[in-house]
């Protein structure tokens, strides 16, 4: 997941689900479901694997080479509850 703000071991709470299902009942909203909520806890913050974006002209001597590392978040599923 994208970086969330925190520390490692900090609870956080997700509010915007967009799909539910225990194995026989599936919900899904349209966009969120609005009683729907899932506890977390953060385990690491870390830094993604490098993607390299290269561009380059034929015949024009033009290149450019940039990489860059996405910011992740790594949580453990702790509750997923629906009110109601």
């Amino acid at each position: 997941m994208e970086r969330i703000e925190g520390k490692e071991g900090d609870k956080i709470t997700l509010s915007e689900v967009n799909f539910i299902s225990d194995g026989d009942n599936i919900e899904i909203g349209n966009p969120l479901i609005s009683k729907a909520a899932v506890n977390a806890t953060i385990k690491k913050q870390i830094k993604g694997d490098k993607v390299i974006a290269f561009k380059y002209k034929p015949k024009k001597r033009y290149r450019r080479k940039v990489g860059h590392r996405q910011l992740l978040t790594i949580l453990h599923l702790d509750r997923i509850s629906l009110k109601g």
